[in-house]
């Protein structure tokens, strides 16, 4: 569940970006940080490990406001995409509101992917996330490079999962906030509820989306 702060009518979403080493966790998230208006960010941090590294950022560090006068925010991480790093991907894990999952498209990572794939789901239930129900978006990334997974394929191998997809070439900055969008709408269709985003607060999808990307979409 987001922290909410009663005191304060503060509610903070914690967004994770989880994946392979080098699928483009850290490309996505310096992307965004780009592509959203300057207004509507903190400073981008990192915290180096040895070997790799991970990023955050306040998104709207000040917040917006809903109109029952509700301060919603968001922080987003990348966690390491090296194993030796597993804890430091737990505890960054830990009280995720919502995730995407950053895949390489090249056909030559695909173990990589449903190693690392599991890897969440493992350490989903060792943090006491429920997977089956995580606000997940799974994202492709690298289109721009050769021997790819074709999207019908991936799309195909997909058909039968509750998850989303969407494709990226995150070093280019192309896929990256609609990817962040389509997180935004399930991670407001599952805490809408909970949370009384619409019936208390008055904030709907589009308004919640809207609020995080403004025109970047």
């Amino acid at each position: 569940m987001p922290e909410l702060d009663e005191a304060a009518a503060r509610l903070t979403f914690k967004l994770v970006y989880y994946g392979p080493a080098q699928s483009g966790k850290t490309s996505n998230l310096t992307w965004l940080h780009e592509l959203l208006r300057a207004e509507m960010k903190g400073e981008l941090m990192t915290l180096e490990t040895q070997s790799d590294r991970t990023l955050f950022f306040d998104l709207l560090p000040l917040g917006f406001r809903a109109p029952s006068g509700l301060l919603v925010k968001l922080r987003l991480f990348t966690v390491p995409g090296q194993v030796q790093h597993d804890g430091t991907r737990k505890a960054v894990l830990s009280r995720a509101d919502g995730v995407v999952f950053v895949a390489d498209s090249q056909r030559h990572e695909a173990a990589n992917n449903a190693e690392a794939f599991q890897n969440l789901a493992d350490n989903a239930a060792r943090v006491g996330l429920d997977f089956e129900h995580l606000p997940l978006v799974v994202q492709f990334n690298k289109r721009d490079l050769p021997e790819v997974a074709p999207e019908a394929e991936i799309q195909a191998r997909y058909a039968a999962t509750p998850w989303p997809v969407c494709f990226a070439s995150a070093l280019r900055g192309e896929g990256v906030v609609p990817t962040f969008a389509r997180l935004l709408a399930e991670v407001w269709r599952h805490h809408d509820e909970a949370c009384g985003l619409s019936a208390r607060h008055g904030l709907d999808e589009a308004g919640f989306v809207r609020a995080f990307t403004g025109d970047a979409v």
